[in-house]
Protein backbone atom coordinates (compact mmCIF):
# COMPACT_ATOMS: atom_id res chain seq x y z
CA UNK A 1 0.00 0.00 0.00
CA UNK A 2 1.44 3.24 -1.23
CA UNK A 3 1.52 6.65 1.17
CA UNK A 4 -0.94 8.10 -1.02
CA UNK A 5 -4.12 7.40 -2.92
CA UNK A 6 -3.61 6.81 -6.81
CA UNK A 7 -6.01 9.32 -7.12
CA UNK A 8 -4.15 12.20 -5.85
CA UNK A 9 -1.92 11.56 -9.34
CA UNK A 10 -4.83 11.74 -11.85
CA UNK A 11 -6.55 14.90 -9.44
CA UNK A 12 -3.74 16.87 -9.74
CA UNK A 13 -2.82 16.37 -13.58
CA UNK A 14 -6.41 17.35 -14.29
CA UNK A 15 -6.07 20.11 -12.36
CA UNK A 16 -3.03 21.22 -14.07
CA UNK A 17 -4.95 20.58 -18.00
CA UNK A 18 -7.91 22.90 -16.68
CA UNK A 19 -5.98 25.95 -14.71
CA UNK A 20 -6.21 28.21 -17.04
CA UNK A 21 -9.76 27.59 -17.94
CA UNK A 22 -10.64 27.88 -13.97
CA UNK A 23 -8.83 31.34 -13.09
CA UNK A 24 -10.97 32.89 -16.29
CA UNK A 25 -13.97 31.13 -14.56
CA UNK A 26 -13.34 32.80 -11.47
CA UNK A 27 -12.01 36.03 -12.56
CA UNK A 28 -15.37 36.69 -14.75
CA UNK A 29 -16.97 36.64 -10.50
CA UNK A 30 -14.89 39.70 -10.18
CA UNK A 31 -17.74 42.00 -11.14
CA UNK A 32 -20.56 40.01 -9.88
CA UNK A 33 -22.58 42.34 -7.51
CA UNK A 34 -24.53 39.70 -6.46
CA UNK A 35 -21.15 38.75 -3.95
CA UNK A 36 -20.05 40.23 -1.57
CA UNK A 37 -16.45 42.00 -0.88
CA UNK A 38 -15.57 39.72 0.83
CA UNK A 39 -16.44 37.26 -1.40
CA UNK A 40 -14.98 38.61 -4.22
CA UNK A 41 -11.50 39.43 -2.03
CA UNK A 42 -10.93 36.21 -1.69
CA UNK A 43 -11.34 35.14 -5.49
CA UNK A 44 -8.61 38.27 -6.00
CA UNK A 45 -6.35 36.81 -3.83
CA UNK A 46 -6.03 33.37 -5.45
CA UNK A 47 -6.22 34.94 -9.14
CA UNK A 48 -3.82 37.46 -7.79
CA UNK A 49 -1.07 34.83 -6.30
CA UNK A 50 -0.73 33.85 -10.28
CA UNK A 51 1.33 36.91 -10.56
CA UNK A 52 3.77 36.48 -6.99
CA UNK A 53 7.09 36.52 -7.72
CA UNK A 54 8.04 34.49 -4.77
CA UNK A 55 4.95 32.11 -4.26
CA UNK A 56 5.37 28.72 -2.61
CA UNK A 57 6.77 26.40 -5.66
CA UNK A 58 7.96 28.60 -8.30
CA UNK A 59 5.48 27.96 -11.17
CA UNK A 60 9.52 26.76 -13.43
CA UNK A 61 9.65 23.70 -10.73
CA UNK A 62 9.58 20.46 -13.20
CA UNK A 63 5.74 19.06 -13.13
CA UNK A 64 4.75 20.89 -9.78
CA UNK A 65 5.55 24.58 -10.53
CA UNK A 66 1.55 25.05 -10.55
CA UNK A 67 0.34 23.28 -8.28
CA UNK A 68 0.48 25.45 -5.66
CA UNK A 69 -1.53 27.98 -7.79
CA UNK A 70 -4.33 25.12 -7.82
CA UNK A 71 -4.25 24.61 -4.49
CA UNK A 72 -4.46 28.30 -3.88
CA UNK A 73 -7.52 27.98 -5.96
CA UNK A 74 -9.41 25.73 -4.65
CA UNK A 75 -8.43 27.24 -1.06
CA UNK A 76 -9.61 30.58 -2.33
CA UNK A 77 -13.13 29.09 -3.21
CA UNK A 78 -13.64 27.62 0.16
CA UNK A 79 -12.85 30.55 2.07
CA UNK A 80 -15.02 32.71 -0.62
CA UNK A 81 -18.43 30.24 -0.45
CA UNK A 82 -18.11 30.71 3.56
CA UNK A 83 -18.11 34.71 2.79
CA UNK A 84 -20.81 34.51 0.42
CA UNK A 85 -23.16 32.43 3.06
CA UNK A 86 -25.55 31.84 0.26
CA UNK A 87 -26.38 35.23 -0.89
CA UNK A 88 -25.45 34.73 -4.69
CA UNK A 89 -28.48 32.52 -6.49
CA UNK A 90 -26.86 28.66 -7.34
CA UNK A 91 -26.14 29.11 -11.08
CA UNK A 92 -23.90 31.89 -10.09
CA UNK A 93 -21.18 30.24 -8.23
CA UNK A 94 -21.85 26.42 -9.54
CA UNK A 95 -17.82 26.37 -10.61
CA UNK A 96 -17.00 28.32 -7.25
CA UNK A 97 -19.40 25.46 -5.10
CA UNK A 98 -17.78 22.64 -7.44
CA UNK A 99 -13.95 23.79 -6.72
CA UNK A 100 -14.38 24.73 -3.12
CA UNK A 101 -15.53 21.02 -2.77
CA UNK A 102 -12.25 20.07 -3.96
CA UNK A 103 -10.32 22.18 -1.36
CA UNK A 104 -11.22 18.58 0.35
CA UNK A 105 -8.71 16.61 -1.92
CA UNK A 106 -6.53 19.55 -0.89
CA UNK A 107 -7.29 18.96 3.25
CA UNK A 108 -6.86 15.36 2.63
CA UNK A 109 -3.43 15.60 1.21
CA UNK A 110 -1.32 18.09 3.16
CA UNK A 111 -3.16 16.79 6.30
CA UNK A 112 -1.26 18.42 8.94
CA UNK A 113 0.16 21.33 6.81
CA UNK A 114 -3.73 21.94 5.66
CA UNK A 115 -4.34 24.83 8.50
CA UNK A 116 -0.68 26.74 7.48
CA UNK A 117 -2.22 26.57 4.49
CA UNK A 118 -5.60 28.14 4.77
CA UNK A 119 -4.13 30.61 7.48
CA UNK A 120 -1.66 31.53 4.36
CA UNK A 121 -4.40 31.57 1.52
CA UNK A 122 -6.64 34.27 4.00
CA UNK A 123 -4.21 36.97 3.67
CA UNK A 124 -3.73 36.95 0.04
CA UNK A 125 -6.75 38.92 0.44
CA UNK A 126 -4.69 41.70 1.16
CA UNK A 127 -1.27 40.87 -0.12
CA UNK A 128 -0.20 42.64 -3.61
CA UNK A 129 0.88 41.31 -6.71
CA UNK A 130 3.28 43.22 -9.37
CA UNK A 131 1.93 46.47 -7.28
CA UNK A 132 -1.99 45.69 -6.74
CA UNK A 133 -3.42 44.80 -3.92
CA UNK A 134 -6.84 43.03 -3.81
CA UNK A 135 -8.73 46.49 -2.41
CA UNK A 136 -7.30 48.41 -5.25
CA UNK A 137 -8.39 45.68 -8.15
CA UNK A 138 -11.62 45.61 -6.10
CA UNK A 139 -12.73 49.25 -6.18
CA UNK A 140 -10.75 50.63 -8.95
CA UNK A 141 -11.75 49.70 -12.31
CA UNK A 142 -8.89 50.87 -14.17
CA UNK A 143 -6.88 48.62 -11.94
CA UNK A 144 -9.37 45.64 -12.28
CA UNK A 145 -8.86 46.05 -16.13
CA UNK A 146 -5.45 45.91 -16.42
CA UNK A 147 -5.60 43.01 -13.83
CA UNK A 148 -8.16 41.11 -16.40
CA UNK A 149 -5.74 41.68 -18.85
CA UNK A 150 -3.15 40.36 -17.48
CA UNK A 151 -5.16 37.52 -16.49
CA UNK A 152 -6.57 36.70 -20.06
CA UNK A 153 -2.50 37.10 -21.26
CA UNK A 154 -1.56 34.20 -18.49
CA UNK A 155 -4.45 31.73 -19.88
CA UNK A 156 -4.26 32.12 -23.11
CA UNK A 157 -0.38 31.33 -23.02
CA UNK A 158 -0.60 28.87 -20.00
CA UNK A 159 0.40 25.18 -21.40
CA UNK A 160 -0.18 22.71 -18.51
CA UNK A 161 3.08 20.94 -17.20
CA UNK A 162 3.08 17.22 -17.86
CA UNK A 163 2.74 15.88 -14.39
CA UNK A 164 4.68 13.02 -14.14
CA UNK A 165 2.53 10.20 -12.28
CA UNK A 166 5.10 9.06 -10.14
CA UNK A 167 4.44 8.39 -5.96
CA UNK A 168 7.99 10.63 -5.76
CA UNK A 169 5.92 13.66 -7.31
CA UNK A 170 3.50 13.52 -4.36
CA UNK A 171 6.25 13.57 -1.59
CA UNK A 172 8.27 16.37 -3.31
CA UNK A 173 4.98 17.98 -3.54
CA UNK A 174 4.15 17.60 -0.21
CA UNK A 175 7.70 18.38 1.09
CA UNK A 176 7.74 21.25 -0.86
CA UNK A 177 4.51 22.78 1.52
CA UNK A 178 6.20 21.24 4.43
CA UNK A 179 9.28 23.91 3.96
CA UNK A 180 7.90 27.06 2.02
CA UNK A 181 4.31 27.56 4.12
CA UNK A 182 5.04 29.62 6.76
CA UNK A 183 5.31 27.82 10.72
Amino acid sequence: MSEFEPNYLEQFSAWLRDLGVQFEQLAALLDDSHLSEGTRLSLIGAVNYLFKSLDLIPDGTDDIGYLDDAFVLRVSAELAIQEDQGRSAPDEVTELQRLAGEAEVVRGFLDKDFPRLHEYVKGLRKSPARGRAGVDILRDAAVRAAFLQDLRNFCRGYKAPRFTQDQRTLVKLRAFYDAKLPK
